[in-house]
């Protein structure tokens, strides 16, 4: 039997490596739990694992050689291939090698949450691919909302007994202390002025409990909409805080969806009451915009700035702020501003059925 040559026998077991190894890629794509697909430049789809298939319910002959925007819910569907193109021109990278978490379509049409992470290579023939990796969030979210859920209905609670409680008697306290007052007054006791000073204090006491339990109770936007509601928080929060607080607009911003409207407002709510109780402001500034499809809330403030180390109690506060944003498909950004302070800008898309 004839040997083969050492160099024959190299080459052979270079082939029989490389096949083992593209066996093993195979395999670890194939047995990945999370979603696997890759697409060429013009957005069409050369490869997908089982996970796809079992997370959107298309088969693999259904996916390939068609446009990834198939997997995503309009508005993106329409907008995707341009954020491409414009990646490919600006070199501007969105979600490429950073990670966000989008809304994806299933094949009978419901939508659900994800966390999409691109990776983009690029292959010695210079033929570009990106590699998305899909992970369903939808129980994350689910336990996320449910959370959220119980924290309104204990807000609730206790601004109900603020309310029914400490509210009243405060109003108590200051009656007993006014009539007290006019008796010492009538009296020329010197201690009238003093007993004067206590009655103002617990009626600004009064006042703040007020506002602190209506900021708790369940938000209803009425039939004045989101600028109102917004109004009323900057009027609300001047009075309960003595600081400088407005509501401004360049132009009226009409938002229909009253779920939005609400996500919006407690997204404000949280912000103010952060720059006014940890933040030191003595001006808060609420802004309310339509820019590019979207609607744009920003708070801003002259207050001490982001520190270093949050305050306990704001941690919660910034996470749930965040997830506010996420259930609405936008997006929250936290950041100091020059000169001092700190600007919290919240950006989501219009519904469709806004003017």
């Amino acid at each position: 039997m004839k040997k083969r040559a050492p160099e024959e026998r190299s080459i052979a077991q270079l082939q029989d490596a490389l096949q083992a190894s593209e066996q093993i890629s195979s395999a670890i794509v194939e047995t990945a739990v999370n979603a696997i697909i890759t697409i060429g430049d013009s957005c069409i789809i050369e490869t997908a694992n089982t996970a796809t298939e079992r997370l959107f319910g298309y088969q693999r002959s259904e996916l390939i050689g068609r446009n990834i925007s198939m997997l995503m819910p309009q508005p993106y569907r329409d907008r995707h291939d341009g954020y491409v193109e414009n990646y490919l021109h600006s070199g501007v990278k969105r979600i490429i090698g950073i990670g966000r978490e989008v809304v994806g379509q299933r094949k009978d049409g419901s939508v659900f949450p994800i966390d999409l992470s691109v990776g983009e290579a690029v292959l010695p023939s210079g033929r570009r691919i990106f590699t998305g990796i899909i992970r369903d969030l939808t129980e994350r979210k689910a336990l996320e909302d449910k959370i959220l859920h119980i924290s309104e209905e204990e807000q609730a609670r206790i601004g109900q007994d603020i309310h029914d409680d400490l509210c009243q008697q405060l109003a108590a306290i200051g009656c007993l202390a006014k009539v007290a007052q006019k008796k010492l007054t009538n009296a020329g006791s010197a201690e009238a002025q003093s007993l004067a000073e206590i009655v103002q204090l617990v009626s600004k006491a009064n006042t703040r409990a007020r506002e602190t339990s209506r900021g708790l109770m369940p938000v209803v936007i009425d039939s004045g909409g989101l600028m109102a509601a917004l109004e009323e928080l900057a009027e609300s929060t001047a009075r309960a805080f003595e600081v400088a607080c407005d509501f401004r607009y360049d132009n009226p911003v009409q938002v229909n969806d009253n779920n939005l409207s609400v996500q919006l407002f407690r997204i404000a709510q949280e912000a103010v009451s952060n720059a006014v109780k940890h933040g030191q402001a003595g001006r808060v500034d609420i802004h309310l915009a339509r820019q590019s499809g979207n609607i744009v809330l920003t708070v801003r403030d002259n207050g001490i700035g982001i520190p270093d180390s949050p305050a306990k109690g704001t941690g919660m506060g910034l996470l749930t702020m965040s997830h506010r944003a996420q259930m609405m498909g936008g997006t929250l950004k936290i950041e100091p501003r020059t000169g001092g302070g700190t600007q919290v800008t919240c950006s989501v898309p219009a519904p469709a059925k806004n003017p």
